[in-house]
């Protein structure tokens, strides 16, 4: 058998003190090679303790640097300055922005190394040691305040930061916190906090994950449920030689009881002393029986009983929204229905979670977003929620595309949620389509009505309507002053309920009874030709002329001039 090779060791012992790098990421590499304060050794180990400290939510402690093997006087930073960084990460929370978060650790270390390494600048135009590390520290702390600032608002806005942080250029998201658009979210970041209902009926999208809780689409399905019914049980005591059941062969004196062959024996002149001596010795084979006596006593014992039980509810799914984007919906309604986006943002973000909208105008003014919690998505988002509404309305286009994503391997398990004022209307091959579609995949349709009452179009479309009451509470101060002048009251609406439609117009909703009843038009005109060609007799008789004069009497006629 052939020996393993030899392994070179000609710079192991000079390569050792470099293992940091292999732990360490890329990006930290260049600043700690190149860094002008420290050894080159300890630097770098200096700097994994730094960051698997601050992973970790805190600071370096003396504990940590002994783990290291490290001195404190080879530490990096240099001593001298630990009170003033410790002082200016206690005033930031810094250790708090970068737990669990490597690549905000990566870009602390990095920002710290170069404005520590400008410590050399500041000696060169007349600075002391402490002052030039005194300086350098400063100005790391007016740069993190300023970025901490934005942490805030960004984590205000969108609860968990992410993925926003990896690859994050600082003046593009500093840029984009500082435009008109961003202001525009966290408005509508501040209205999402008046309508907590929306993250629950979001929460409730897709089919992925199961939930018992109490919800929407939670139908029966027949089950085996224990329950408790009396049932006979009670002891049972067996009775042996009581004639009841034979159970088998035994040795004893029951002669009444002995097979043949023991008669056999009986009957010979010889061997009936053997058969006397069995008996004697009650050895003779003989058939054994017995019985049981049972006492039955009714008693509570549980027992399966078929029965309707409400199915597991699936939720945190992939979701689809289709958002009005109208002229109809401007003022308040406009910012209800970009709170559903930027709500379906949080969440698809924080349970990781697919989002994909379709913001629909009027016919060919569909506008598709995926929504993702970076750089770019948020820029995305923030145009989307800063731009104003306007034009027609045309439900055809995205519901379309929305079917055919829900075709898609992907999106199978989603569920699509329309926000709207309603004031559309489907084809009815396209609602045909959607129905068939929610049958075969179990698709769930959510409405979100932001307008006075149900329309004919979205409760052709959706299972189930959540209705925003309110909404003109929503609109900027101007048009709620337009709305009282009008004599509506801000925050309330000029209905009692939203089902006028089913209420004083059934007939005209796609119901499946409705649908059961209409028939086509040569149907229609095939039912006229048979009337009309009915004979007289046929018709209803007219009625007797005391009745007549009865009705009359009771609702006379009006003059013919009308007074």
């Amino acid at each position: 058998m052939a020996a393993d090779p030899a392994v070179p060791h000609l710079f192991e012992a000079l390569e050792a003190p470099l293992a940091p790098l292999e732990r360490l990421p890329r990006a930290l590499w260049l600043g700690g090679l190149t860094h002008a304060h420290g050894r080159l050794v300890p630097r770098l180990q200096a700097l994994e303790v730094w960051r698997g400290a601050l992973l970790q939510g805190r600071l370096p402690a003396a504990a940590d640097w002994r783990e290291a093997n490290l001195s404190p006087s080879a530490c990096w930073p240099p001593p001298v300055l630990w009170p003033l960084l410790h002082a200016s990460f206690d005033r930031l929370q810094l250790a708090a922005y970068c737990r669990d978060h490597p690549d905000l650790v990566d870009t602390v270390l990095q920002s710290l190394l170069f404005h520590l390494d400008l410590t050399v600048d500041y000696r060169d135009r007349g600075a002391g040691t402490d002052e030039a590390g005194q300086i350098a520290l400063e100005a790391f702390t007016a740069d993190w305040a300023a970025r901490c600032g934005e942490l805030d608002e960004l984590v205000a806005v969108f609860g968990d930061l992410g993925d926003l942080l990896k690859n994050t250029r600082w003046d593009v998201l500093r840029g984009l916190l500082r435009s008109s658009e961003w202001q525009e979210v966290v408005r509508i970041r501040q209205l999402i906090e008046r309508l907590p209902e929306l993250a629950r009926i979001i929460r409730s999208l897709g089919r992925v994950r199961r939930t018992d809780e109490d919800g929407p689409g939670r139908e029966p399905q027949p089950v085996v449920e224990p329950a408790v019914a009396p049932c006979a049980a009670g002891p049972g005591m067996r009775v042996p030689e009581l004639p009841g059941e034979t159970r088998g062969v035994r040795r004893s004196g029951r002669i009444a009881r002995m097979l043949p062959a023991e008669t056999m024996l009986f009957a010979h002149p010889r061997l009936r002393l053997v058969w006397h001596a069995r008996h004697a010795e009650r050895t003779l084979l003989t058939y054994e029986d017995d019985d049981r006596l049972r006492e039955d006593r009714r008693r509570p014992a549980p027992v399966p009983r078929p029965g309707p039980r409400p199915a597991p509810r699936l939720e945190l799914g992939p979701v689809l929204i289709c958002v009005d984007t109208s002229g109809s919906m401007r003022g308040g309604a406009e910012a209800v229905a970009k709170a559903v986006v930027l709500e379906a943002v949080r969440c698809a973000h924080a349970q990781g979670r697919a989002c994909h909208v379709f913001a629909f105008g009027g016919p060919d003014e569909v506008l598709e977003m995926t929504l993702a919690l970076d750089a770019g998505g948020v820029a995305a988002l923030a145009r989307f929620l800063g731009q104003g509404f306007g034009g027609g309305t045309d439900v055809c286009g995205p519901i379309e595309r929305a079917i055919a994503r829900l075709e898609q391997r992907d999106w199978r398990r989603a569920d699509l949620l329309i926000a709207s004022d309603g004031e559309f209307g489907a084809t009815p091959a396209l609602a045909g389509r959607l129905r068939a579609l929610c049958r075969a995949q179990e698709v769930r349709v959510q409405g979100v009505l932001i307008g006075d009452r149900e329309t004919i179009g979205l409760l052709e479309l959706a299972d189930d309507i959540y209705w925003v009451r309110d909404w003109r509470r929503y609109g900027d101060a101007a048009e709620q002053a337009g709305r009282h002048g009008e004599g509506v009251a801000a925050g309330g609406a000029p209905v009692h309920s939203p089902n006028l439609t089913a209420s004083y117009f059934p007939g005209a909703l796609r119901s499946p009874q409705n649908r059961a009843r209409t028939v086509g038009g040569e149907a229609a005109a095939a039912a006229l030709r048979a009337g009309a060609r009915a004979p007289m007799a046929a018709l209803p008789a007219a009625p007797p002329p005391g009745r007549v004069a009865a009705d009359e009497a009771r609702h006379p006629a009006a003059p013919p001039d009308g007074s």
